[in-house]
């Protein structure tokens, strides 16, 4: 397995990874119904770096880094993460957090933050735990998950 930087051929094996994380509704607070392009803005274009996990496979993974917020916040960055279904529960996820730290040291961010971790997506918060993020906050019925209802968020941090 190799983490690298994503090119702009990649998009085409990372939109199914996107498309299918984002028409689920239930982990990204992001419009389920999110077109193509609207997508690659908001996962390519929009960051400041984009990454893919690639094994024998192809495409298994993919994450970005952006700067949580700009002007006197723009020292901690904030980072989306999507592992594809035949790669989960194989340590994918943790290995890109921890490859997405290394690299915000590197383009010259003190810490990172998660500002929407869902509360029902519990394998993420244990794996963040783990990973060593602290859960700052949490924001009640901040989420309609479309089989649990309205579910909590938690806000998690961590300087790296």
């Amino acid at each position: 397995m190799i983490i690298r930087r994503a090119e702009a051929a990649d998009y085409d094996a990372i939109w199914p990874l996107l498309r299918d994380v984002f028409r689920a509704g239930d982990t990204y607070a992001v419009d389920p119904h999110i077109s193509k392009d609207d997508a690659r803005a908001y996962w390519m274009a929009q960051p400041a770096a984009t990454y893919v996990a690639e094994g024998q496979e192809g495409i298994l993974g993919t994450y970005y880094i952006k700067t949580n917020q700009p002007g006197g916040g723009a020292h901690i960055c904030n980072c989306g993460y999507i592992v594809a279904p035949m790669a989960r529960g194989q340590g994918l996820a943790a290995q890109m957090c921890e490859h997405s730290q290394t690299e915000a040291r590197a383009l010259g961010y003190k810490a990172m933050q998660f500002n929407f971790v869902l509360a029902s997506n519990a394998g993420a918060v244990k794996l963040w735990h783990r990973l060593g993020f602290e859960t700052i906050g949490t924001i009640p019925d901040a989420f309609d998950h479309p089989q649990q209802g309205m579910v909590a968020a938690h806000v998690m941090y961590k300087r790296v």
